[in-house]
């Protein structure tokens, strides 16, 4: 049985999101960006910190505000953030952009700093190294059908949290790990799946 949805426009979609008031807002995202593969440093440490704010918040709190994300926290260029100061710190807490959570703002700068110690292109070697093969996973033919943690992201986590990394657990480095395209957990009906498999083949 699928458990994708039909949207307006007549495209059978992955169901999260499909609410009539945040259908627009997603769309765009699910079509377009989830689960295709994500490369660089920079956009990584991008996912994982708006991941770690979207702890205990639906996702599109945070897909909404992402515009507002990028503009303080310099487009999460690694090297910048990392110099933030704590007047840095203070602004973020006063700014209505984004999640004005202190744990989690303090998080992402002390990441930042680790992970600009790293070489270049060294994150991303880490946590695309913890990419499962494909082969091995069937297509989800429902939500029912898509674990919410998995052994690759419960040992991506773990090498995270010895390396000093903060706020990316288990279940926190899965949804990473789907948003960029280590696995794709798109239905196997939605209309997106095809093409996002064939961008991870290319």
């Amino acid at each position: 049985m699928s458990g994708v949805e039909t949207a307006p426009d007549g495209l059978p979609r992955c169901p999260w999101g499909m609410t009539a008031e945040s259908m627009a807002d997603y769309r765009a995202y699910h079509d377009t960006e989830w689960g295709r593969p994500v490369r660089g440093d920079d956009a990584l440490f991008e996912r994982m910190s708006l991941e770690a704010f979207q702890s205990g918040l639906s996702w599109i709190t945070i897909l909404r505000r992402r515009e507002g994300f990028r503009a303080a926290f310099a487009d999460f260029r690694i090297a910048e953030v990392a110099r933030f100061t704590e007047e840095d710190a203070a602004r973020l807490l006063a700014d209505t952009r984004i999640i004005r959570n202190r744990l989690k703002i303090s998080a992402t700068l002390a990441n930042a700093r680790l992970a600009a110690q790293l070489a270049p292109g060294e994150l991303e070697a880490l946590i695309w190294s913890y990419a499962p093969d494909r082969a091995d996973r069937p297509a989800p033919r429902s939500t029912a059908d898509v674990p919410p943690v998995t052994p690759e992201s419960t040992a991506l986590a773990k090498d995270l949290k010895k390396r000093g990394f903060r706020f990316v657990g288990p279940t926190t480095a899965y949804a990473m790990m789907q948003a960029c395209g280590l696995v794709n957990d798109h239905l196997a009906d939605c209309h997106v799946r095809a093409a996002t498999e064939a961008a991870a083949a290319s």
